[in-house]
């Protein structure tokens, strides 16, 4: 009895192995997809570096070529705002300059045929014969050196931002692969301070703060 349980066990044995043996030799479907992976870097790739020499000159040359060479697109509408408002500041303050040095100028040389230079500029209701010319020669010399000042303080700003554009395309290529973006966090949990007391052991509760960077 035995001996026909051994035969019949070496039996199921052998099947199975049949069985996995043309499981193995089934080919496989024709649309199934390899996935090849691919290298994370590209041979002969190079990493954009700016260098900061270049970045000064192409500043100095020209106002935002600087910024353009060190891919700073977004900067360059704030760089070119602020020469647009600033000259046109200097032309506003630089044109009533002119207005106020004519028409003071017409009112110094006693040339009646120049009376309608400075006259236009009287307050209204007073006349170029009747008007206080001292007086209104102080005034029309007030508001020339005002316009005068602004039109020398917007053309000094303008410089400075020229200067400020050099130094920041020579930062941003200097700095260009610092990591300017820390972590920054600031966390806070409850704490029990334990305080001894002579009688008894008294606790206090709070907040602690604190920061990682």
């Amino acid at each position: 009895m035995l001996k026909y349980r051994n035969i019949v066990c070496l039996i199921f044995i052998s099947a199975a192995f049949q069985l996995t043996a043309q499981q193995n030799t089934v080919p496989q479907h024709p649309d199934s997809i390899k996935v090849v992976s691919l290298p994370d870097t590209i041979i002969g790739e190079k990493t954009f570096k700016p260098d900061p020499k270049k970045a000064v000159i192409y500043s100095a040359i020209f106002p935002g070529l600087g910024q353009i060479y060190n891919r700073k697109y977004w900067k360059l509408p704030i760089l070119y705002g602020g020469f647009v408002g600033l000259s046109y500041a200097i032309s506003w303050n630089n044109s009533h300059y002119q207005d106020y040095f004519d028409a003071q100028r017409a009112l110094l040389d006693d040339d009646p045929t120049n009376d309608h230079v400075w006259g236009n500029m009287l307050p209204y209701g007073m006349d170029p014969e009747t008007a206080d010319k001292n007086w209104f020669s102080g005034v029309l010399k007030d508001r020339k050196n005002y316009f005068r000042y602004y039109r020398d303080f917007s053309i000094i700003l303008t410089v400075a931002l020229y200067g400020l554009g050099i130094v920041d395309a020579y930062v941003d290529a200097q700095l260009f692969e610092f990591d300017v973006s820390p972590d920054l966090s600031m966390r806070v949990e409850p704490v029990i301070f334990k305080k001894a007391d002579s009688n008894y052991l008294a606790d206090s509760y709070g907040f602690r703060c604190s920061f990682n960077f």
